[in-house]
C-alpha cells in the first residue's frame, strides 16, 4: 500500500514538522512494515509555473510537427512579457492554461532547462507533460490545467507535486492499512493526535430501495449494496489532485468513473464496482457458479467458471467474478451516463480461492482475502455517488438496496493481565482498556474484560490477539531483554548425550561429520546392489519433493555419505573420512500409503493419532562412516597407511565404546559390501549393522576411489547399561603372556578371541591380537595368529606359575572350540 503523506494528513492532525521518514518509523514501532519512504518532487526545482497559451505558430520544414509559441507566464519571469517556448506536442490550443518551467529549473531525473536556438527559433522554458513531471505514464500530450488557474502561479504547490509516499508492506492480518482511513488511524495513535474518519459519510435520512438485488448463498456474500447515479456527464475530466494522488498510490488514471471508485477503494479500503445501467437485465443476484458457466472479464479472457466461483449476475448470466473483477458486457465506457454502484462483503476464503483458481489478482481481491469492514458498503457507495455528483455532474437516485445475511456479533473475553503475561511487562487496566479502545474496540468489565473488536479488525478473535495490540501500541522496544531461564532438572536425555559423545569420538578418531538431505533417488538402490524384496528398497515418496531427481526418503545413509565422498574427491582431496548421524525411514510391514486427512473442526480423538501414527515408518537413528584414501597420511616420518576394511571395523569399535557395548565382529556377505571383506557387528546377539570394504560395482557406480570403506550401524540398537560402573584399577603390575594358535584359515580371529578370553578367567585384563601369518611354516590352509594376553590380580602380584596357568586354560578353551594348536608344539 502506497499512501502519499498529504493524504493522510487530511484525515490526522499531524504535528507540520512530521515528515514522511519519521511517520515511517513512528508505523514501524507500532508493527506496520514500511519498506521505503520515497520523496516524490524532491529534485524538482522551480521556477514551475503555470502559463497561458496566447500565440501559436506552426513550423513547417521538419519531419514533426513543431510549434511556436508565446506563453504569459505573468511576473514570474521577472519582466512580465510573454515567454517564447518551442514545443512538439499539438493537444493543446491559444487560450489553454498549461504548465511551464522556466530556463534554471530543473525536472525529475536531473533533466536541466535553460534557453536555447532550436528548429530556428529561441526557446526559454518548456511546457511540461505529466510525464515530465513525474505524475502520470500519460504519454498523449502536454497537461493542460483546467480553467481558473491563474498564470504565474507556482505550478508545484497548484498539482502537490511534492510529497513523501509511504510504501507499506502490508501483513495479511491487518487488511485495514490497506487503506488510507487505516494507516491514518494509525499514525494518530501513534502521535496521539485527533482522527477524522474519512468513513463517517452522513447518509441521506430515509432511503428506500434502488436497483432491485439479492443474496442466493449467504456463505458467499453477507452485504450487498447498489446506489444509482443518472446523468452522469462520460466527458467531465478527473480532477488533477485526484490524478497525482492515485498515481503516487500505484494506480493509473484512467475516467473519472473509474478514477473514483478506485480513489474510494484506496481512501476507505472498499473495493467498489460501477456497471453500465443500461447493460443490465434484471435484477442482480449474488450466488455460486453453476458448473459449465462462462463469462469474459474486463481483461478480455473468457473463462470457464467453477461450481465454487462467487458470481454477481443478472437475467443474462454471470456480469462479475465477485471481489475480483468486472465482466465485459456490462462494463462502463466512454458513453455510459447512468450507473450502478455496487459494494459489498463477500467471504474472504472464497474470493481467495477463486483468484487462485483463474490466477486472477486484483486490487479489489487483494483486500477481499485480508478481510474488509463488513459496515463500509454503505458509506462507500454513498461516498462514491456523491463525488460522481460534484465531479461529474450526476444525479443520486434516491434510495438504497441492501441485501444482507445476520452476522453475529463478536466479542472476546479476555484477562485483565493477560498481555501483561504474554510480554512479561506489568500492564494496568487502565492501560489496557486504553489501547484496545484506541484499535476501536469496545471493553466491558474490571478483571476480566469482555472486548468487542471493530468492522474493521476481523484478526481480532482470541485474547493473544488483543495481547498484541496492547504490546505493540505500548512499544516493543520498552519490552526488556532477558535471557530465558531453563527449569531446573532438565538437560539432555541419555540417548541426546551419546549421540554427542558418539560425534565427538568419531571426530577425534579424525573423521569429518557431513549433513546430508535424507532424500534418495530411485538408482541408488541399484548402484547399491541392493536384491530385490530389501527393505531398504521400500521407501517412502514425497509428494513434494526438492528435486524430482531424489524423491524418496532414505532408508539408508550411505548414498549421501558416498555422494559427499565423490564431490570431495572430486574437488582434489583424495584421503577423506567422514561421518553422518541422522535418522533413515523404514515403512512398516502393512501399514497405510498415505496418512489420513484429520478434520479441521474439532481436536483430534486418540483414534485419530493412531491412524496418522500407524501410517507414519519407523525412524532408527544411524550413524555411518566412509574414508578412502590415506587413513594415516605419508610425511617427513614416512609412508602412510591407506584406509582399509579394518578402519571402518574400528569406527564402530568407536562408537560401541561411547555406549559402553563389548562389540562382537562376524564375517558375512551384505550389500554393497565386498562379499569377502564384510563384517557383522553385534551386541549380543544383536545385529547393529556392518561395516568393510565396498563392492567394486558400487565404488564404479559412484565414482570413488578403489579400496573404499564403509561402516553403518544403528545407534538405537546400541542399548548400553543405563548407570555405566568404572572398572577397579589395580596397583598390582601385569603379566604378559603372548600365545600363537595355529586354526583353519576359515576360523575367524573374533571366535579365538572370544574363547581365550573365555579360558582365561577373571585374572585377564585385556587380549590383542598382533599378528596373522599364513605361510609354507603353518600350511596349506591354514593361519596362525598370534595374542598378547594381558593378565593382573586386584590383590596381589601374580607368580610367573598363575600367569601360566591361565594362559594354559585360556588356550585349552580355545582347542576345544575351534581346533587350534599352538605353534611350534
Amino acid at each position: 500500500m502506497r499512501a502519499p503523506l498529504s493524504w493522510l494528513r487530511e484525515y490526522v492532525e499531524l504535528p507540520a514538522e512530521v515528515t514522511g521518514r519519521a511517520l515511517a518509523a513512528k508505523l514501524i514501532d507500532a508493527g506496520l512494515e514500511v519498506e521505503t519512504v520515497e520523496q516524490a518532487g524532491a529534485d524538482i526545482t522551480g521556477p514551475l509555473v503555470v502559463g497561458e497559451v496566447l500565440t501559436i505558430e506552426e513550423l513547417t520544414g521538419f519531419k514533426k510537427p513543431i510549434r511556436y509559441c508565446t506563453v504569459n507566464v505573468g511576473r514570474a519571469n521577472g519582466t512580465g512579457e510573454p515567454q517564447e517556448i518551442v514545443c512538439g506536442a499539438t493537444n493543446f490550443a491559444v487560450g489553454d492554461h498549461v504548465v511551464v518551467i522556466l530556463p534554471g529549473g530543473v525536472l525529475p531525473g536531473g533533466f536541466q532547462i535553460g534557453a536555447r536556438k532550436t528548429y530556428g527559433r529561441m526557446s526559454a522554458g518548456m511546457i511540461c507533460s505529466v510525464t515530465e513531471l513525474g505524475i502520470g505514464d500519460d504519454h498523449s500530450g502536454i497537461l493542460v490545467l483546467p480553467p481558473g488557474t491563474v498564470p504565474g502561479d507556482d505550478a508545484i504547490e497548484l498539482l502537490g507535486l511534492r510529497d513523501d509516499v509511504l510504501d507499506i508492506a502490508v501483513t495479511p492480518d491487518r487488511g485495514y492499512a490497506l487503506s488510507i482511513r487505516g494507516i491514518a488511524r494509525e499514525a494518530a495513535t501513534a502521535y496521539g493526535v485527533p482522527f477524522t474518519d474519512p468513513a463517517a459519510v452522513e447518509l441521506p435520512a430515509g432511503e428506500g430501495e434502488s436497483y432491485p438485488a439479492a443474496i442466493a448463498d449467504p456463505t458467499a456474500c453477507d452485504r450487498f449494496v447498489l446506489r444509482e447515479v443518472r446523468g452522469f456527464d462520460p466527458a467531465a475530466r478527473t480532477p488533477l489532485r485526484m490524478q497525482v494522488r492515485l498515481f503516487r498510490a500505484g494506480m493509473r488514471p484512467v475516467s473519472l468513473a473509474v478514477d473514483v471508485t478506485n480513489y474510494v477503494m484506496l481512501e476507505l479500503g472498499q473495493p467498489l464496482h460501477a456497471f453500465d445501467r443500461a447493460k443490465l437485465t434484471g435484477p442482480i443476484i449474488v450466488r455460486r457458479a453453476a458448473a459449465g458457466e462462462k463469462l469474459e472479464t474486463l481483461d478480455h479472457v473468457k473463462r470457464t467458471l467453477d461450481a465454487e466461483d462467487i458470481l454477481i449476475t443478472d437475467d443474462s448470466g454471470p456480469i462479475s467474478l465477485a471481489g475480483t473483477m468486472g465482466g465485459l458486457a456490462t462494463e462502463i465506457d466512454e458513453k455510459s451516463a447512468d450507473m450502478v454502484i455496487e459494494a459489498a462483503h463477500f467471504d474472504e476464503v472464497g474470493v481467495a480461492r477463486m483468484v487462485r483458481r483463474h490466477k486472477l489478482h486484483s486490487e479489489a481481491s487483494y483486500r477481499f482475502e485480508r478481510g474488509v469492514d463488513r459496515e463500509l458498503p454503505l458509506h462507500a457507495s454513498y461516498r462514491a455517488a456523491r463525488l460522481l455528483a460534484e465531479l461529474g455532474g450526476a444525479e443520486i437516485v434516491p434510495g438504497v438496496t441492501q441485501a444482507e445475511a445476520p452476522v453475529a456479533a463478536r466479542t472476546v473475553t479476555m484477562a485483565a493481565g493477560h498481555p501483561g503475561k504474554v510480554a512479561g511487562v506489568a500492564y494496568d487496566r487502565a492501560t489496557v482498556v486504553k489501547r484496545l479502545e484506541q484499535v476501536g474496540c469496545t471493553v466491558e468489565g474490571e478483571d476480566t474484560l469482555t472486548v468487542t473488536p471493530p468492522s474493521w479488525r476481523p484478526d481480532l478473535g482470541d485474547p493473544n490477539d488483543l495481547a498484541e495490540e496492547v504490546i505493540r501500541l505500548e512499544g516493543y522496544e520498552n519490552i526488556p531483554s532477558r535471557a530465558p531461564r531453563p527449569a531446573a532438572g532438565r538437560g539432555l536425555t541419555p540417548r541426546q548425550r551419546l549421540h554427542r559423545r558418539v560425534g565427538r569420538a568419531l571426530a577425534g578418531a579424525g573423521y569429518v561429520e557431513v549433513l546430508n538431505y535424507p532424500f534418495t533417488a530411485e538408482k541408488d538402490a541399484d548402484a547399491l546392489l541392493l536384491p530385490e524384496g530389501d527393505a531398504r528398497r521400500r521407501a517412502l515418496r514425497l509428494a513434494n519433493p526438492m528435486s524430482e531427481d531424489e524423491p524418496l526418503l532414505r532408508t539408508t545413509l550411505l548414498p549421501g555419505l558416498l555422494k559427499s565422498l565423490a564431490r570431495n574427491v572430486g574437488r582434489g582431496f583424495g584421503d577423506v573420512a567422514l561421518f553422518e548421524t541422522g535418522l533413515v525411514f523404514r515403512p512398516r510391514e502393512g501399514a497405510p500409503s498415505r496418512a489420513p486427512r484429520l478434520s479441521v473442526e474439532h481436536g483430534p480423538s486418540a483414534e485419530d493419532i493412531a491412524s496418522v501414527d500407524a501410517a507414519l515408518p519407523d525412524q532408527p537413528r544411524r550413524v555411518g562412516v566412509v574414508l578412502a584414501g590415506e587413513f594415516e597420511p605419508s610425511g617427513w616420518w614416512g609412508k602412510g597407511r591407506p584406509a582399509t576394511w579394518a578402519d571402518a571395523v574400528e569406527a564402530a569399535r568407536v562408537v560401541a565404546r561411547e555406549a559402553g557395548v563389548e562389540l562382537r565382529v562376524e564375517a558375512d556377505r551384505h550389500e554393497p559390501w565386498h562379499p569377502g571383506r564384510c563384517a557383522a557387528l553385534y551386541a549380543g546377539d544383536v545385529l547393529l549393522g556392518h561395516a568393510g570394504e565396498l563392492h567394486p560395482r558400487t565404488i564404479k557406480a559412484y565414482g570413488l576411489p578403489p579400496r573404499t570403506c564403509a561402516m553403518e550401524l544403528e545407534l538405537d540398537r546400541l542399548a548400553g547399561p543405563g548407570t555405566v560402573v568404572a572398572p577397579p584399577v589395580s596397583t598390582y603390575p601385569v603379566a604378559t603372556q603372548d600365545v600363537a594358535l595355529v586354526v583353519d584359515g576359515a576360523v575367524p580371529a573374533a571366535r579365538v578371541e572370544t574363547a581365550l578370553r573365555d579360558g582365561a578367567g577373571e585374572l585377564l585384563e585385556s587380549v590383542r591380537l598382533f599378528d596373522v601369518y599364513t605361510g609354507e611354516q603353518v600350511g596349506e590352509g591354514r593361519k596362525s595368529l598370534a595374542y598378547t594376553l594381558r593378565f593382573r590380580a586386584p590383590d596381589r602380584t601374580l607368580t610367573a606359575e598363575e600367569a601360566g596357568a591361565a594362559r594354559d586354560a585360556a588356550v585349552a578353551v580355545a582347542t576345544e572350540r575351534t581346533g587350534a594348536a599352538l605353534r611350534g608344539a
